[in-house]
């Protein structure tokens, strides 16, 4: 159901498309890069987990962005009622989403911070593409990281042109003559 349930904050902006499995795909390769660069040890299994299972709830309310969290409240304990019956696996993904939504663990906290640097980097290949509004957005992400690895990566996908990664000798040969 994830990969067919849009993010909903994109309208919002003007621009961009995602589902929240593609949300959640690339927050956990950035949560797996933030561990590595955080300097303490992590339970690179469970972050992961974090990670892939924080928004399954998603699958039953919708993406519920700062505008609809304003109005609207979702019945959590019905929510997780519902989850832990789901499944044999139901009661560990409660226990996932809600240690995700406390934050105190270290492997919650990058979690956390890899669920708003996925957001930054969205945001920054829609500033790249014009969007006018993403600088904005880009701000307002920017205050919710809190671990320094998470501060130091933000920092660099602010910075950097959402291309540079495959892109970034623009005079290679390839890109020149289509060779190399």
């Amino acid at each position: 159901m994830l990969a067919h349930t849009p993010r909903s904050g994109l309208p919002f902006l003007g621009s961009g498309r995602q589902s929240v499995a593609e949300h959640s795909h690339r927050m956990a390769c950035i949560a797996l890069l933030l561990a590595r660069r955080c300097g303490q040890p992590v339970d690179e299994a469970r972050l992961l987990k974090l990670c892939l299972f924080h928004d399954l709830p998603e699958a039953r309310t919708g993406d519920q962005n700062y505008v609809h969290r304003k109005y609207i409240a979702v019945d959590g304990g019905r929510l997780r009622a519902d989850l832990a019956a789901a499944s044999p696996i139901g009661p560990e993904l409660v226990a996932l989403i809600e240690e995700f939504e406390r934050g105190q663990s270290l492997e919650a906290q990058l979690a956390r911070d890899a669920d708003q640097i996925e957001l930054l980097a969205l945001l920054r290949e829609q500033a790249d593409l014009g969007n006018p509004r993403a600088d904005a957005w880009m701000d307002s992400c920017l205050l919710r990281i809190r671990t320094a690895a998470g501060q130091a990566l933000a920092a660099e996908v602010r910075a950097t042109p959402a291309d540079e990664w495959w892109f970034h000798d623009k005079h290679d040969a390839h890109w020149v003559h289509g060779k190399g």
